[in-house]
């Protein structure tokens, strides 16, 4: 038996997972100058008390033909500038760099929250239920 095929035997891979509810925005579809198309939306997750919220900012390339379908299906909602809060799974987490072009920051460097949309297991629209995972 060869080393390299003991190692293929043996190798694996840990997910990390972020699970929490958050704000849909920014729904597009991305056509890189390399690569197919994709598409991608921002999530303002909640986190901290109930009484004094905070959001983090992911923006996220979905993974998935059910949840691209659902998040397509929330973009009009969006657009019209409703509240589109979703149950939501990320995986692959990463950070990227950029420097801000304008505004008060204008010129610094501002990292951005990178991340694979893997599942929504609800949609509310303004408090309304729309959608709900069946279990698995």
């Amino acid at each position: 038996m060869t080393n390299s095929t003991h190692q293929s035997a043996t190798t694996g891979f840990f997910d990390l997972h972020i699970t929490g509810l958050g704000y849909l925005n920014r729904i597009r579809e991305v056509r890189p100058k390399r690569g197919d198309a994709f598409w991608a939306c921002d999530i303002a997750a909640l986190n901290g008390p109930a009484d004094d919220v905070g959001y983090t900012r992911f923006d996220c390339r979905i993974s998935g033909r059910e949840a691209e379908a659902l998040v397509k299906r929330c973009r009009q909602a969006v657009y019209q500038g409703r509240k589109v809060l979703v149950g939501f799974k990320l995986g692959d987490l990463w950070t990227d760099t950029f420097v801000y072009s304008k505004g008060d920051k204008a010129g610094q460097t501002g990292v951005s929250l990178k991340a694979r949309l893997l599942f929504i297991s609800w949609i509310k629209v303004n408090g309304e239920m729309v959608y709900q995972a069946p279990r698995r």
